[in-house]
């Protein structure tokens, strides 16, 4: 294959091929599930089913797809997996969550894109109103959680089953790959991880000459890189060793083994050659077809008959975080049209995701969180075309196709602070120069959820008392082995928000009634600055290096060279340097903050509205057992600092901000507070009655003040 210039490809002819698209995809073939396999039928328990009784279906779809389909065209690969009669095939496994009665069912399907292969909670609210739920496969990189099993299972990992390309002629397809292990000790051999996943592409090779392996002191958020040295071949091995198993150990091509160990002050990376290139990118039609069939299909074409025939009226797909990612990339490359033309789901729900997966694209590593070297933050992020000056690509949206084809959802998302200081948010909001608030549609909805966790905190009073409920020891650091967080974990709930947005989405799509305005910070009132302590406001807390955050304490959106190959404005095409250069870091920004040091900008929530004390999106790296990262930033995981109870305590630890007592006077003060709370939030529509009474009673039952 030739290589290519996609950058300027991209600036000159994304316009015309986008025409193009456009026109063949009313001329492709139809794919399809062509026959699913029931594997497990078993009724969900009654406190987990409401009123309703509900049964779960496990089985197994196979699918097939035409190559010269016009949608498939974008699929990385997919002529290189072709059986012989010209058609690409997988098989991906699916959980169905159902009323047993047709009568009870609403009409409504949930379609959940796994996250990391898990099976997706069920939600009592959505049982009781006869939601039926579909979860199926769409990662099929076949490593851990995702590896590829004889059946389907209600309770097990979801799985794809894919083809792995090869050459024309049948040779293997050979690339480089990156592997990277961190804060690990000891003569034990460690095996190559991305995220908690075994990175899928094993070494063609166990001749340590044929790969390098360093050794770094340190890396920045920026991608710099401090004190790498070179390990020499003789000095490492393919292999698996112990104490008792000294080196060179056992040959294990998904394990390295050091002579002389692994120090914990260290991170190692390894670059290797592979031939195990998935076609990742054909787990997007797969996602399509299996929601696609069991929305509309009477039967297989074998005749086993669909569950769930003729019960769905409307369909939103969703996903959280990583998968998530899973459904903008999904999106933006097309699929939420069939291959009749047909618009798939009425509603998409990204919940805390604010970037594309990286999935089709030779060697992609869809488990990646974004650590350095990992892709992700390439092309648009935002969800109408708008210029990428500062990396030097063309005017494009992420609902650029689906708007040509008529075929776009409505569309919710919202985020926490954590997205923001770890993942890489905020160009989303604003583009890479920084320079205006980007618009929004008028399908899409975003919601803020200031100065919270990834996903939200364990929620209630009492989690931020110290000494009552609060944690005494800080959570772990999402990531390889990143470490654990100074400050104990960050409370703040989304589940609350969450619950009122699922309310007004299925009233948005089932009946056209629109949800509250969309709220988040913003550059032109002056919620939205510069990522760092004195463009912030940020107060000088106690526990805290005084600086915090510096400037380059956020992880910033790095502009990689991956190659010539590859196309940044879709995220795909050919990897093909491992680790790639590093052409600029773009500037981040974050919410402005109170005296408090908590964000604005967001939707009411009653803990941040009552606050108990700092919430935070990031939290600090400990040292200890693992000290490469100690000092940065936590990945994505928040944090909290306690108020003080009294004015005494506050003035002895020299803290700004206002003690319990001096806020809220006593219990009944702050539970007064809390009602005036609840009551904001539920006028502004982010607040269900029945969750706000809850918040109440917890108030009253908890020991603040006390």
């Amino acid at each position: 294959m030739k290589a290519t210039d996609f950058r300027g490809l991209a600036r000159c002819a994304k316009a015309l091929s986008l025409a193009v698209w456009i026109t063949l995809t009313q001329h492709s073939a139809h794919a399809r599930v062509v026959r699913i396999v029931i594997d497990e039928v078993k009724p969900l328990p009654a406190d987990q089913s409401g009123a309703i009784a509900t049964e779960q279906i496990a089985g197994r779809a196979f699918g097939e797809l035409d190559p010269q389909a016009a949608t498939h065209r974008i699929i990385q690969d997919i002529d290189l997996v072709k059986d012989r009669d010209g058609k690409v095939r997988y098989v991906a496994t699916f959980v169905l969550t159902k009323p047993v009665d047709a009568r009870s069912a609403s009409g409504l399907m949930w379609h959940e894109a796994p996250n990391r292969a898990r099976p997706r909670p069920n939600v009592l609210a959505e049982r009781s109103h006869g939601d039926i739920d579909l979860t199926s496969a769409w990662q099929g990189d076949n490593a851990g959680a995702t590896a590829v099993r004889e059946r389907a299972n209600v309770e097990l990992t979801h799985w794809l089953r894919l083809p792995v390309a090869t050459q024309p002629d049948g040779s293997p397809l050979l690339g480089q790959i990156l592997g990277r292990i961190v804060n690990r000790s000891g003569p034990a051999s460690q095996p190559l991880i991305v995220q908690t996943n075994p990175l899928p592409y094993p070494p063609v090779s166990l001749d340590t000459r044929q790969a390098r392996l360093v050794s770094r002191t340190a890396e920045s958020t920026r991608g710099e890189v401090i004190g790498e040295v070179d390990i020499a071949p003789q000095d490492w091995a393919w292999a698996r060793c112990d104490a008792q198993h000294p080196f060179p150990g056992t040959p294990d091509p998904s394990q390295i083994c050091l002579k002389h160990g692994f120090d914990p002050k260290l991170l190692y990376q390894v670059t290797y050659t592979s031939s195990q290139a998935y076609a990742l990118g054909v787990g997007f039609a797969a996602w399509r077809d299996v929601g696609q069939f069991f929305k509309t299909a009477r039967a297989d074409d074998h005749g086993t008959p669909n569950p769930i025939a003729g019960w769905v009226t409307h369909s939103i797909g969703r996903g959280v975080s990583q998968s998530g990612n899973f459904l903008r990339g999904w999106l933006h490359l097309g699929f939420n049209q069939d291959e009749q033309g047909r618009q798939v789901h009425d509603g998409l729900w990204p919940i805390i995701a604010g970037r594309r997966i990286a999935l089709n694209f030779r060697w992609a590593q869809p488990d990646g969180v974004l650590e350095l070297y990992q892709a992700g933050s390439e092309g648009p992020q935002w969800w109408l075309p708008h210029p990428d000056p500062v990396r030097g690509l063309p005017a494009v949206g992420l609902l650029d196709r689906c708007t040509a084809t008529r075929t776009c959802p409505k569309i919710i998302e919202h985020f926490g602070s954590s997205e923001v200081w770890a993942l890489k948010l905020t160009p989303e909001w604003i583009g890479t120069d920084a320079k205006a608030d980007l618009p929004l549609p008028e399908n899409v909805r975003r919601y803020y959820i200031a100065s919270s966790n990834h996903g939200g905190g364990s929620g209630g009073f009492d989690s931020s008392l110290p000494g009552v409920g609060m944690p005494t020891q800080g959570p772990s650091c999402p990531g390889n082995h990143y470490g654990t967080g100074e400050l104990p974990a960050n409370p703040v709930s989304h589940m609350e928000t969450v619950n009122a947005l699922r309310v007004h989405f299925r009233h948005w799509v089932m009946n056209g009634v629109a949800p509250p305005p969309s709220r988040w910070p913003r550059l032109s009132d002056a919620t939205l600055v510069p990522a760092h302590q004195a463009a912030m406001g940020f107060p000088v807390l106690p526990g805290l290096r005084p600086t915090l955050p510096e400037p380059d304490f956020i992880m910033p959106v790095i502009d990689y060279d991956w190659g010539p190959q590859f196309d940044p404005v879709d995220g795909s095409g050919v990897v093909s340097h491992a680790p790639p250069p590093i052409r600029q870091v773009l500037p981040m920004y974050a919410p402005k903050v109170d005296a408090d040091g908590n964000e604005l900008g967001g939707v009411p929530v009653v803990l941040l509205d009552a606050p108990l004390g700092t919430y935070l999106g990031w939290n600090v790296t400990a040292p200890g057992a693992r000290p490469f990262h100690a000092g940065q930033i936590c990945h994505y995981v928040g944090g909290m600092v306690p108020f003080a109870r009294t004015r005494q305590e506050r003035l002895a630890r020299q803290d700004s901000r206002l003690s319990l007592e001096e806020r809220y006077g006593s219990h009944e003060g702050y539970v007064q507070a809390v009602r005036q709370a609840v009551q904001r939030a539920q006028a502004s529509g982010f607040l269900l009655p029945e969750d706000g009474l809850k918040l109440i009673r917890q108030a009253q039952q908890s020991q603040v003040l006390r």
